[in-house]
C-alpha cells in the first residue's frame, strides 16, 4: 500500500469533509485522519470502497474534535476584542443562513423526488464522492449507465431547481 498515493488521492476530499464539519481548515485533523488510516489499514475490509472508508474516518475525526475539551476550551477563551472581530467577520447573517438552509432543504427534496435509479447515482457520485467506476461497481451496472443516469438526474434537478440557479 503506497501511502503517498493514498494521501494525494484523498487529500482534497478529506480537507473538504473536515472544513464542512468543523468550519475551519485544520491540518492537524488531516494528519490525524492519515495516521488512523495508516494504523488501521490492516483492519480495512473490502466491503466498500477504500475512499468511503477514509471519508468515514475523516467524518469521525472531525466530530471527535468538535466534542473534544480542547475545542470547547478554545471556543470559551475568546477575549472581548476577539469576540467583536468574530462578530464582524461572520460570513453569514441569520437571514443568509436561513436562505442557505432553505436552499439545501429544497435541493434535498428535489433529490429525494428523483427516480430511485437517478437518486442513487446522484447520492453516490455527487454527495458521497464516489468515482463513476466505483458507483458502477456498487450499483452493479455499466459505466455508461452511471454516466447517462447522472446526466439525466442533473438535467432533471436543473429543471426542478431552475429558480435557484
Amino acid at each position: 500500500m503506497d501511502f503517498n498515493k493514498i494521501i494525494s488521492a484523498n487529500k482534497q476530499n478529506v480537507r473538504n469533509i473536515i472544513r464542512l464539519i468543523t468550519n475551519e481548515t485544520n491540518e492537524d485533523l488531516e494528519q490525524e485522519v492519515y495516521l488512523k488510516v495508516w494504523k488501521n489499514s490492516e483492519k480495512y475490509k473490502e466491503q466498500g470502497s477504500f475512499k468511503s472508508w477514509i471519508n468515514t474516518i475523516a467524518k469521525n475525526v472531525s466530530k471527535d474534535y468538535l466534542k473534544s475539551s480542547h475545542f470547547k476550551n478554545n471556543q470559551n477563551t475568546i477575549s472581548d476584542d476577539d469576540e467583536v472581530i468574530q462578530l464582524k467577520d461572520k460570513k453569514h447573517s441569520p437571514e443568509e443562513r436561513l436562505i442557505r438552509n432553505e436552499r439545501q432543504r429544497r435541493i434535498m427534496n428535489a433529490i429525494n423526488a428523483l427516480k430511485p435509479k437517478f437518486k442513487d447515482v446522484i447520492m453516490l457520485c455527487e454527495i458521497d464522492g464516489y468515482t463513476y467506476e466505483e458507483a458502477a461497481a456498487k450499483l452493479k451496472c455499466p459505466l455508461g449507465t452511471v454516466k447517462s443516469r447522472l446526466f439525466k438526474a442533473k438535467k432533471e434537478l436543473a429543471e426542478t431547481l431552475q429558480d435557484l440557479l
